[in-house]
């Protein structure tokens, strides 16, 4: 019997458009032969709305988006049906897969929605996803780890109001220039700028700031951008590594998911104890934020081999750009299979949450 599988994307975020193209490119790699597939669209403003089962791959992005003039979605995702179900026929999802970037979907709260309404779904729960989504939190997640990172500073818009000189002296004494300054609850490189000076500083925090409340201001260094694929639950594996070479001055947005005008080396070229650093540093980053189904793990690597994590995206992309799928692909798991061992995944997990007991008999 096929599986009903619900995908979930959009979302109201400031990476609703790469969630788009996430979700466009799963609907190519699904085997429609053994799924039954229902699109789920949060607009950026919010509202979840409902299409038609989908029959095949979807084109255009413009395909996934329903207007006013589809149904919206009541609270409950359980009300999610098709609009004629066949007698007999099962009347819930037996999985949904999350293919949202960003907060409001990628930060746990999503998740925390799917839980209690005790629908498995693909990927990391509240936990993994909320601490993956905070930057801040998850480097002192990977310090209580004992993992190497570059030095960073933090704080909130509150205290830049406070006292910009402050918080500038705080920087500048604690990093030296280039710094780069990120909000700390967004990813897909939105929102990130390199500073150079107290002037460029200065922009960049403002910048960071129509993103998010609180910031981090990361120490630049000299260095090799290796990133490692994460798959699995309690016994995760890793995929190969790969190095980034954007040919901009640094991986942002538009070389992420735009012009494409970035150099992807799989397998990256480095010497074994160094790829043997990068899996167990994953490895002991995956379990530390107690993560399931994947994570992209991603890595600095200086001229002298020395490895310090960066971060981890609990959701990376699955966009033609992206690299988590085409880590396994050379590690000798296509697209389509990746996609199912998710699903694997996605119900194991959810299947082991039901042997808990929620009473006290």
């Amino acid at each position: 019997m096929k599986k009903r599988i619900g995908l979930l994307y959009g979302g109201k975020s400031a990476e609703h458009e790469v969630s788009l193209m996430t979700a466009r490119a799963v609907t190519g790699a699904l085997n429609f032969e053994d799924y039954d597939v229902y699109p789920i669209y949060i607009t950026t403003d919010g509202e979840w709305r409902k299409g038609e089962r989908l029959t095949g791959p979807v084109e255009r992005v413009e395909q996934l988006q329903f207007g006013t003039d589809q149904p919206a979605l009541p609270n409950d995702i359980t009300n999610f049906l098709p609009s004629n179900p066949k007698a007999g026929e099962e009347q819930s999802l037996d999985v949904i897969f999350p293919l949202l970037h960003g907060p409001n979907g990628e930060d746990g709260t999503v998740q925390g929605l799917l839980e209690v309404l005790n629908l498995p779904y693909v990927g990391n729960g509240v936990l993994a996803s909320a601490a993956g989504m905070d930057k801040v939190v998850m480097k002192q997640l990977f310090s209580v780890a004992g993992l190497k990172q570059v030095p960073y500073v933090h704080f909130i818009r509150k205290d830049w109001r406070k006292s910009q000189q402050h918080v500038l002296d705080q920087i500048e004494s604690h990093l030296t220039y280039p710094v780069f300054v990120k909000p700390a609850n967004l990813g897909s490189s939105v929102g990130i700028s390199k500073a150079v000076d107290r002037d460029s500083l200065v922009s960049a925090i403002e910048l960071a700031f129509n993103f998010d409340r609180k910031i981090i201001v990361e120490q630049g260094i000299t260095a090799r951008e290796i990133e490692m694929a994460v798959l699995g639950n309690d016994d995760p594996r890793c995929s190969v590594p790969g190095e980034i070479k954007p040919l901009k001055e640094f991986y942002d947005y538009q070389a992420k998911y735009q012009d494409g005008n970035t150099a992807l080396i799989i397998p990256a070229e480095i010497p074994d104890e160094v790829e043997d650093k990068m899996k167990d540093m994953a490895l002991r980053a995956f379990k530390v934020l107690d993560s399931s189904g994947l994570v992209r793990a991603d890595f600095f690597v200086t001229d002298d081999n020395e490895v310090l994590i960066n971060e981890v995206n609990t959701m990376p992309g699955f966009t033609p750009f992206s690299m988590y799928p085409l880590l396994w692909q050379h590690t000798g798991l296509s697209y389509p299979d990746l996609i199912e061992e998710l699903v694997r995944l996605a119900i194991e997990r959810h299947d082991e949450k039901q042997l808990l007991n929620y009473t006290m008999d």
